[in-house]
């Protein structure tokens, strides 16, 4: 573990919130399935992060309710989303995260970022090493450039960062509607970040 990895923790642990380093994925994936409680509720945000770590088996094998809209016909998402912003734990990944620990994230519907500090009595994060940056402004650069450029190409969306250029679009399926900067624990919600030392999600 190299030195700014070793500050970015510290500065999550400074704004309370729980924070662990694990080598790659498969760690995080066996950490993740230790945090979460047998028999427990498990909402999930859109993530490719999330679904990279293969979960949903070993959940069930827990005996977990999870609830997660990219798995659910279409006339379910909308009721799937607010059943996972009120699950026991909530799982996502984030957009950013400052070399001080501040968590940055842009969302479409807002669903994602809404129950990332409200609703789940536990938040858990997890956070590939290609999502670090060095400040706020870095972080909505990096979101815009990367994360959203390659969600619309993914989704199909009809909107110009889809050509790979952000030009602050009011198209109907622009996806930069709700932005979140957490600069500490959400009082009443146990927040943990899980670093993983590879390339994870967009």
């Amino acid at each position: 573990m190299d030195e700014s990895v070793e500050r970015l923790l510290a500065g999550l642990k400074k704004r309370k919130i729980t924070a662990s380093y694990l080598e790659d994925r498969k760690a995080a994936r066996e950490k993740l399935l230790e945090l979460i409680p047998d028999q427990c509720s498990v909402g999930i945000g859109g993530s490719i992060t999330i679904e990279q770590l293969e979960l949903e088996d070993a959940l069930g094998e827990k005996g977990c309710s999870v609830y997660w809209h990219w798995r659910v016909p279409a006339e379910k998402i909308k009721e799937t989303r607010r059943q996972a912003g009120v699950a026991d734990v909530y799982l996502s990944s984030t957009n950013a995260v400052t070399e001080d620990g501040v968590l940055i994230n842009i969302d479409g519907f807002g669903n994602r970022v809404a129950s990332m500090v409200f609703g789940p009595q536990k938040v858990i994060i997890v956070a590939g090493i290609n999502k670090i940056v060095g400040d706020v402004h870095e972080g909505l650069v990096r979101i815009k450039r990367d994360a959203c450029t390659q969600n619309a190409r993914r989704l199909q969306r009809k909107t110009p960062c889809a050509s790979g250029e952000c030009t602050d679009c009011s198209s109907p399926e622009r996806m930069c509607n709700v932005t979140t900067i957490i600069e500490g624990k959400p009082n009443g919600v146990e927040m943990v970040v899980l670093l993983v030392g590879k390339s994870l999600g967009y």
